[in-house]
């Protein structure tokens, strides 16, 4: 058995929709976990947001002007 055969022997196998599902079923939130990911969405979101209001609202002002 080659290097190569053993190292892809390692990699992690793909799953169907269905196994996904059925592994990701039973998750349990805890207590904070939504607000958690609320702010993460905001802090990942929030920045795109602003930079493209920012280039919206100058390419406005030139075309105004």
């Amino acid at each position: 058995m080659s290097l190569f055969d053993r190292l892809v022997e390692r990699l992690p196998k793909k799953k169907t929709k269905e196994e996904l599902d059925e592994h990701y079923k039973n998750v349990e939130l805890e207590k904070g976990d939504f607000l958690a990911m609320v702010i993460a969405a905001f802090i990942t979101f929030f920045p795109v947001v602003i930079i493209a209001l920012i280039v919206f609202i100058g390419i406005l002002l030139l075309v105004i002007r």
